[in-house]
């Protein structure tokens, strides 16, 4: 039997965009819905990704040249949610790989969150579980997951108790903030529970893992009266969530979703947080660290251009040197911009473009291993590829 990481031949040469629109198409990842990279411990490069009803892993030894075949997660089709804000995860532990997402349900923004994994590297999963405990027909999306060895932990945007309170008359804002953890490699998990009610209910869940292996979670909370700015947890103890902190106070008052969320990397024992927001006085981009685990946070600090969109920003840390990337927008193209700071976010060097394109692109994600640091930047119909983020290959600025 064939080994389903046989490289794809060919990958790198140019696409065809209309072979995306055919049904019988081989699962190709240049016609990937939401594509999301990961490096395992071993530093080879995975993609998880949707298309068709089917959730789909391949893997590169050369971080990105060439692909193994795809290896379908869910055998039976199910619709998977596939956007910038709500796409499949991946992660690694205990000689495992893991997968979630989630799936769409019949009713308007309702669905499930959706998990599965992989004991025989890659090769084969496990029948996909729902994981939320509560299954009525509505929303638990937006999921985010987080690995340590045995440990995986999931949380998700949830409306169980907004649907119980206006079904009795009440009023609730935004939605809930649950989640649960595997303490067994995913074969089981505790039951559900509830960190924070009011979220925004469909702005994406930032997780990162600290040095102690316990989450901290990011995302976009409604206080009072109805002011969408941002909050975070870092758990005490590995079932423990501790205190909701306020990290942004930007005074956001909008009564809907902004489908913008935030993003959270840890390293050195630091937590860099990027977001969006688009109050009258303080818009745009904004970044904050914090240097005792989640108990006070920097003053913040705007970047990119609002005047040319900049949006969807991503964080990483590898290190003291941390990266900020984000788009803009260049009359019809999208910029990729990405900025670097050399001690662990202190000060930051130049903003500068990695990449340009015409037409729909995804949100820019970033993706290190001990090789370097990359961006993700996926144009549908064209192949998949990682940009490495090195001073020589930023583009002049009048390129």
């Amino acid at each position: 039997m064939s080994s389903p990481f046989a490289a794809v031949a060919g990958h790198g040469a140019a696409a065809n965009p209309s072979v995306c629109t055919d049904p019988e198409a081989p699962a190709a990842l240049r016609c990937a819905l939401a594509p999301t990279p990961a490096f395992d411990g071993q530093g080879r490069l995975w993609v998880v990704w949707a298309l068709g009803g089917h959730v789909y892993v391949s893997r590169s030894n050369d971080r990105g040249e060439t692909f193994a075949a795809p290896v379908p997660v869910n055998r039976v089709p199910e619709h998977v949610a596939a956007d910038g804000e709500n796409r499949a995860k991946i992660g690694f532990g205990a000689g495992r790989i893991y997968v979630s997402w989630t799936r769409r349900l019949a009713k308007r923004y309702s669905g499930d969150v959706r998990f599965a994994y992989s004991a025989d590297g890659g090769a084969s999963f496990s029948e996909p579980i729902t994981v939320n405990d509560n299954r009525e027909i509505t929303s638990h999306r937006f999921e985010a997951m987080g690995v340590a060895g045995e440990r995986v932990y999931l949380a998700w945007l949830d409306k169980r108790d907004r649907t119980r309170t206006e079904r009795g008359g009440g009023s609730y804002a935004g939605a809930a903030l649950y989640y649960k953890v595997s303490e067994n490699g995913g074969a089981s998990f505790h039951p559900d529970a509830k960190i924070a009610d009011h979220t925004c209910e469909c702005c994406r869940v930032a997780m990162a893992m600290d040095g102690r292996g316990l989450p901290v979670i990011f995302w976009r909370h409604v206080f009072e009266p109805n002011v969408r700015d941002h909050a975070q947890v870092t758990f005490r103890g590995p079932r423990r969530p501790g205190t909701r902190v306020r990290v942004s106070h930007d005074d956001w008052r909008v009564d809907a979703c902004p489908h913008h969320g935030p993003a959270i990397s840890i390293a050195d024992g630091i937590q860099h947080l990027v977001w969006f927001n688009n109050a009258p006085e303080r818009h745009g981009l904004f970044y904050a660290r914090s240097t005792d685990g989640g108990n006070s946070f920097s003053a913040t600090a705007s970047f990119g251009e609002y005047a040319r969109g900049a949006a969807h920003p991503d964080v990483l840390g590898m290190g003291r040197r941390a990266y900020r990337l984000w788009k803009e927008l260049d009359g019809q193209r999208s910029v990729l911009r990405v900025q670097i700071s050399a001690d662990a976010g202190t000060a930051w060097g130049p903003a500068r473009t990695l990449a340009r394109a015409e037409g729909e692109s995804d949100h820019p994600l970033l993706v290190g291993n001990g090789a370097g640091v990359f961006a993700a930047w996926h144009r549908r119909g064209q192949p998949y590829r990682l940009l490495p983020i090195e001073a020589g290959d930023v583009l002049d600025e009048g390129n």
